[in-house]
């Protein structure tokens, strides 16, 4: 099954390349490898606000990650194309916006990981990984994954 029918298969429709809110690029490709800048989980076209820990429970915090996997993808197929084109998904960094009890980031993260994989399949979409618990992220956003991969 190619990338597309997987994508379709689970209902999902990439959006286009976002325009930047700061000063930087959405992407920065360097020979093979694409360089995804953070992207912030977002609902109904808005910043999905909150902390895990607070007002946000586990859960919650997984949708919100696989939403902005969603997103990350839609900037890597601007950046390269065709997502049949990624040879292999190198690093997921995720920050997740906690209250300073909270220590399940990694799960929320999964949110974003199991997507990405359900989508590339284990071979390109299994991926090296990091989720920190921050005081805050912009916007309020309960979520912010950067994402780096190796084409072809």
């Amino acid at each position: 099954m190619s990338i597309a029918q997987r994508l379709q298969s689970l209902g999902i429709t990439l959006p286009p390349l976002a325009v930047p809110a700061a000063a930087y690029v959405p992407f920065v490709r360097s020979g093979n490898l694409v360089f995804i800048s953070g992207h912030i989980a977002r609902r109904d076209g808005k910043p999905w606000v909150g902390q895990l820990g607070g007002a946000i429970a586990t859960d919650e915090g997984k949708a919100a990650a696989r939403a902005v996997a969603i997103d990350l993808l839609g900037t890597l197929q601007a950046a390269v194309g065709d997502l049949a084109r990624v040879r292999r998904l190198v690093k997921v960094l995720s920050l997740v916006n906690s209250t300073p009890a909270y220590t399940d980031q990694h799960l929320v993260t999964n949110g974003c990981s199991e997507l990405l994989v359900e989508v590339f399949g284990a071979e390109v979409g299994a991926h090296a990984r990091s989720a920190f618990g921050v005081a805050q992220l912009p916007l309020g956003a309960c979520v912010e994954i950067e994402l780096i991969a190796e084409t072809a």
